[in-house]
């Protein structure tokens, strides 16, 4: 058999290469020379694009995306562009197969190995310079100048967003490997680290405990991860408020004890005396806000008790000023609140046990996915959420 000199060449090349990095090169499953991305090219415009597929450095990773759910946030971005981040390939709350990885990478951010064929999702990015990050480091949820795929700014790689076939992961990342967890479970990860942290935000007031009469306000997706949160921990008193009532069904279902539709009242002081009905007539021990509503703010002081807590989880874009009175809201009732800012890295890792756990008692946190569209469809799920006709809607790719 005759071996030409091209092929000898190809040999030796692949051999020294070995020998001089210690590492294979980066291995690869996939023929494809382009990916397609739902871009936000205007205010309320998706376009379906399609680039070339960078090559993929040492430090990189590319991954096929398998499904990634719409966030609130996306919606914001969409409407109005807060961020002023157009062109832009939104979705953060992705999660999808790795086919290429760059010989560097060897381990997730939890320091569990990773390969070829594994399901990861990522976290924030932190920068590791700012004060916070140097300073914090177990706050980098506030870290100055975090990078977040999804809310990047469009690049020559462009590939930096979840709604799309493929993305590009960076050096410096944070990834996990969640090869263990099935696709719905590992959609609704990044949104339950941010209750997670709330939760975790909340606790640190001594307020939280067994017996506390807790009032999750507003049932979107947050609310209801939130109240299965504190379902999983043991809490059994937990009242629900919304004006959604399929979504206050959802609530029991996920362990709310009690449901107050603020639709059916006739003023908001009838919603009030409803809440201390369900509360010994005193008021919640302890409240999470989790609409974006500054009426909502302004209100849910009202429906704790004195000496109780509050955690505000609703506000991720600027959606205006709250009128609270100092002296009966906190003051007079010496309220304890806290605010509560996306999730760190450690609250991933938090977030994975909370998910098998709700899964083992048999909540019906997958059945939260109400809603699955193509990404050719993107712009017609981001209006499907803003008509509110689901829970959480999804982009699944098959």
């Amino acid at each position: 058999m005759e071996i030409n000199n091209i092929n000898i060449e190809a040999i030796v090349k692949s051999i020294i290469q070995e020998m001089t990095t210690g590492a294979e090169a980066p291995k690869s499953v996939t023929n494809a020379n382009t990916a397609k991305v739902g871009m936000m090219t205007a205010k309320e415009r998706i376009e379906i694009k399609e680039f070339n597929i960078p090559e993929i450095s040492d430090d990189e990773m590319l991954v096929k995306v398998e499904g990634c759910g719409i966030c609130g946030t996306d919606v914001h971005e969409y409407k109005n562009d807060p961020f002023g981040l157009i062109p832009v390939v939104l979705g953060h709350e992705g999660t999808g197969e790795i086919i290429k990885m760059g010989k560097n990478i060897k381990r997730d951010s939890a320091g569990k190995s990773l390969n070829v064929g594994d399901k990861i999702v990522t976290c924030i990015i932190p920068c590791g310079e700012c004060p916070t990050c140097l300073q914090h480091p177990e706050r980098t949820n506030l870290c100055e100048n975090q990078g977040i795929y999804g809310l990047m700014t469009d690049d020559n790689i462009h590939l930096n967003g979840w709604f799309g076939d493929y993305i590009v992961i960076r050096k410096n990342s944070t990834v996990f490997n969640v090869s263990d967890m099935d696709l719905h479970s590992r959609v609704l990860i990044e949104p339950a680290a941010v209750v997670v942290h709330a939760v975790e935000r909340a606790k640190t007031t001594g307020l939280l405990k067994f017996n506390s009469k807790v009032l999750v306000q507003g049932c979107g997706p947050i609310g209801l991860l939130l109240l299965s949160v504190l379902r999983t921990m043991g809490i059994e008193n937990i009242v629900a408020l919304d004006g959604n009532e399929k979504r206050l069904e959802m609530a029991k279902r996920l362990g709310a004890t009690a449901t107050v539709n603020v639709m059916k009242s006739s003023s908001f002081d009838e919603t009030i005396e409803k809440v201390k009905d369900l509360t010994d007539g005193l008021g919640a021990d302890f409240a999470f806000q989790c609409t974006g509503s500054p009426k909502a703010h302004a209100g849910i002081w009202k429906l704790v008790r004195r000496g109780g807590g509050l955690c505000e989880v609703g506000f991720f874009v600027n959606n205006g000023d709250a009128t609270i009175n100092p002296h009966f809201d906190i003051c007079n009732k010496e309220i304890t609140a806290v605010g509560s800012w996306v999730y760190t890295p450690q609250d991933y890792l938090t977030t994975f046990d909370f998910l098998k756990r709700a899964n083992g008692l048999g909540l019906p946190i997958k059945e939260l996915i109400t809603h699955e569209f193509p990404l050719e469809k993107l712009q017609e799920a981001l209006e499907t959420n803003i008509r509110q006709e689901g829970i959480k809607i999804a982009i699944i790719n098959k």
